[in-house]
């Protein structure tokens, strides 16, 4: 059988960036856990029982027999950008369609505004453990990330902001999830949220906000940052986890002067084009299905959430803590100090048919990760097979664990 090359082999030399960053565990656990029999709390996949397919097929179908322009080349679609105004409104953000750009899927809307900030070298401020493919984007764009902590109850460390501000660091951007955050699953309290507002504003700091969890909420959440500061903030949103991730939807809401260099950068990732899925989910929310949805959507994740409390509470160590999330898809798991959750990974997997996270594959920066933490999604499951999965989980735990007692469990 044929060996393949590689690049050094084939005599390609490649762009720098390419030697910083690596393919993510999340790509990698979306391999693993497609293994038959594997049930898995790795990835943050919403639920596909809990899609609108019905409704999103007669839409599409509509704009197909009604609309001969859904499949040609064509500008962003108006009507959508006008619906975004009306969701941003019900998230307590008042924004005009002229700043509103239509892009595929939150993860573009970042890599979109980190090209358009981002310099080789400039200064990116981001938590300690954060979202890998907000670190892709970065590594990619071959900027020098600052890290701060984070508090586990009310969300990123902002006092550890304002001191590097006031050291002299001019950051280009603060990157930062503020509701059900990915991993960690905090949501930001206001205070912070106005806090670092009050910061982008003194400093001229550019603030990415994303926000893909902002609708997936359990209890009433406090406004966006962009409801707080509107020319720093700089929003991204998507229809990923309220609808479906398929469709490749977002939007970023930012100051108008920003929407034509960011139609040029898309424009040279993919024309700017996605006219069938920007009409269809148009006119999905024209019959105004959404709110129902969305209803449902909080209604079952509260429960899977409750769920896996519940089990995590009765089946997992002492010493073992976790909070409960308000918003969003993931519960972070806190293990006894000595847990190595890379090692536990493998075991479960084999022995157990079951997958999760590891808390490392997250870490930011160059300081040894700590190795006893864990991401669950809760959402991609049903509530016995949280049940039944975290059962699994802790019979790994408990060979692998040395018991503690005492610690604060949520």
């Amino acid at each position: 059988m044929p060996q393949t090359a590689t690049t050094e082999e084939a005599g390609l030399a490649l762009a720098g960036w390419t030697r910083s960053i690596k393919r993510s565990a999340l790509q990698d656990m979306l391999v693993a856990s497609a293994r038959p029999g594997i049930l898995s709390f790795a990835l943050g996949l919403p639920a596909a029982e809990l899609f609108p397919a019905a409704d999103y097929s007669e839409a599409v179908a509509r704009v197909l027999s009604t609309d001969p322009r859904a499949l040609q080349y064509g500008p962003p679609f108006r009507p959508l950008k006008q619906h975004v105004v009306s969701l941003m409104r019900e998230r307590g953000v008042e924004c005009r369609e002229e700043q509103v750009f239509l892009t595929a899927g939150a993860q573009q809307g970042v890599n979109l505004l980190a090209r358009l900030l981002l310099e080789p070298g400039s200064k990116v401020v981001v938590e300690e453990v954060a979202y890998t493919g907000c670190q892709q984007v970065l590594r990619a764009s071959q900027a020098d990330i600052l890290t701060v902590p984070t508090d586990a109850e009310t969300g990123v460390d902002v006092g550890a902001v304002e001191r590097l501000l006031e050291s002299g660091v001019r950051p280009a951007m603060l990157y930062v999830v503020p509701d059900g955050h990915n991993p960690l699953a905090v949501s930001l309290s206001r205070e912070k949220r106005v806090r670092l507002a009050e910061l982008a504003r003194a400093y001229r700091m550019p603030i990415i906000e994303d926000d893909p969890y902002g609708f997936l909420y359990y209890e009433t959440p406090p406004p966006p940052l962009r409801a707080f500061e509107d020319q720093w903030v700089l929003y991204v949103g998507t229809f990923s986890k309220i609808m479906a991730p398929a469709l490749r939807t977002g939007w970023v809401v930012v100051p108008e002067s920003l929407i034509p260099h960011l139609a040029i950068i898309k424009e040279a990732s993919d024309i700017d084009m996605a006219p069938l899925s920007q009409r269809a989910i148009s006119a999905y929310l024209d019959a105004g299905h959404l709110p129902a949805h969305l209803d449902n959507l909080r209604r079952e994740y509260r429960r899977r959430r409750d769920a896996m409390l519940g089990a995590l509470r009765t089946y997992f160590p002492a010493g073992a803590r976790w909070e409960t999330p308000t918003s969003g898809l993931f519960i972070w798991v806190e293990l006894p100090e000595g847990a190595d959750t890379g090692a536990l990974l493998a075991e479960a997997i084999e022995t157990e048919q079951v997958a999760f996270i590891p808390g490392h594959a997250f870490h930011v920066g160059d300081e040894p990760p700590a190795t006893n933490r864990m991401r669950l999604n809760f959402s991609n499951s049903s509530v016995e097979r949280i049940e039944e999965g975290v059962r699994r989980l802790a019979r790994v735990l408990s060979g692998g664990l040395a018991p503690e007692a005492g610690a604060r469990r949520g």
